[in-house]
């Protein structure tokens, strides 16, 4: 159920991203919007796809810089850059609470007095 929640936010962030890039829409915080998408959509992200993910976030913006002087659409086409770059960067704020939370248990547990953390210590 959650990796289709999150493939759903995903696809709707991607949509957004693009459509935003294109047409204005009034009344509407598409940076907010795109966060909370990435937000959601980072649940359903494995430890296998965030190096592909933070190289996203990392190149995008750059991307976009180069997309901008097509002439006509380079505008647009930077905007759909930035904007997908921002819901990735929502996804990656995401694996790294759950990374962090995941590491923090593993150290709790591990002071618990666990028999195998309780031979690594003592030796």
């Amino acid at each position: 159920m959650v990796d289709k929640v999150a493939g759903l936010a995903r696809l709707i962030a991607t949509l957004l991203a693009i459509v935003a890039g294109f047409i204005a829409i009034p009344n509407v915080n598409i940076g907010l919007v795109l966060v909370v998408l990435g937000i959601i959509a980072g649940f359903g992200y494995s430890g296998d796809q965030v190096v592909r993910l933070f190289l996203v976030v990392l190149v995008l913006p750059a991307v976009g810089t180069a997309l901008a002087t097509i002439p006509a659409v380079g505008a647009q086409l930077n905007v759909v850059a930035l904007n997908i770059a921002l819901a990735a960067a929502g996804v990656a704020a995401t694996v790294i609470a759950m990374r962090l939370y995941n590491n923090s248990k593993e150290d709790i547990t591990g002071l618990a007095g666990s028999p195998s953390g309780s031979t690594a210590a003592s030796a």
